[in-house]
């Protein structure tokens, strides 16, 4: 048997699971826990590590073929040249080993660069340090020719994501 990836519709992926396994599929939807930023507060989400996807085992002769397009949930069979690409089993087994390594996404991580929004310092870079509670973080600005460690709201801060040129 063989790995294979199918797209499933947007926000359906948990359904899309549940109706290939009520259909007797081996399936892998691996997921992580990320922190988010939301409202100001620090949230942990179970999130889809490949959001869009999951993965089925199946034999190329297998009749269930058939079924995985009219399965609910499920937008196409990922394919090449018309015919649908294999993952070796050593890289999902990777990915089912390092799931539990994967260390938490999103949030704000030490020394990453955001922006002041909002309040006295706003449309200031800073660097972030760290979480100070839940609705606060500490942040060093340069200010005065001066590097100052400053706590700001959460909600004021804008992650900046580093570009790539």
């Amino acid at each position: 048997m063989t790995w294979y990836a199918l797209q499933h519709k947007p926000s359906q992926g948990d359904r899309a699971l549940t109706h290939l396994q009520n259909q007797d599929i081996a399936c892998f939807y691996p997921k992580i826990t990320v922190e988010k930023i939301k409202a100001g507060k620090r949230t942990k989400k179970l999130e889809p590590l490949f959001p869009g996807y999951l993965f089925v085992n199946l034999e190329k002769t297998d009749p269930m073929w058939g079924k995985l397009r009219s399965t609910r949930g499920i937008l196409r069979i990922v394919s090449f040249a018309n015919k649908p690409a294999a993952i070796p089993d050593d890289v999902i087994q990777h990915i089912k080993d390092s799931l539990h390594t994967v260390a938490e996404q999103g949030g704000i991580k030490p020394g990453q660069p955001v922006e002041l929004e909002d309040g006295p310092f706003k449309g200031i870079s800073a660097i972030f340090q760290a979480y100070d509670g839940e609705e606060r973080a500490i942040v060093l600005i340069s200010f005065m020719q001066k590097q100052q460690t400053v706590k700001v709201p959460l909600s004021t801060l804008n992650p900046r994501t580093r570009r790539s040129d």
